[in-house]
């Protein structure tokens, strides 16, 4: 089992900057990949990125690709989601969730991801 906390979100200014953290609970953390997925209002859920849980490899949706850089700290039990450039569009509400080790080389699959946080809100004003 693993539970996963984000920190708050917030109201941002088109071009600023913005850090998620997701807080891990149990001793596996290292074990999942940590993925980012937001959800903006009346679209569907969709894969922001990932860091694997070797080497901190990531994976980006073209969409953030330059702008977001997402991280983690093993010891911390702690994944994070650096945002900058923030545009309008990026208003969502924000999910991690943590996904087991897999072959499969895609991982924008929601149901490969046995674990979610609550969600938080960021909200970028023009």
């Amino acid at each position: 089992q693993l539970q996963l906390i984000e920190s708050e979100g917030g109201l941002v200014q088109a071009g600023g900057s913005l850090t998620l953290s997701c807080a891990a609970s149990g001793r596996t953390f290292s074990t999942y990949a940590m993925g980012w997925f937001r959800q903006a209002p009346r679209k569907e859920r969709e894969f922001v990125g990932i860091v694997l849980w070797t080497r901190g490899t990531t994976y980006y949706a073209d969409s953030v690709k330059g702008r977001f850089t997402i991280s983690r700290d093993n010891a911390e039990n702690t994944a994070y989601l650096q945002m900058n450039s923030l545009k309008p569009e990026d208003t969502a509400v924000y999910y991690c969730a943590a996904r087991l080790p897999s072959l499969k080389r895609t991982y924008d699959d929601e149901s490969d991801y046995a674990y979610w946080g609550q969600g938080t809100q960021v909200t970028v004003s023009s």
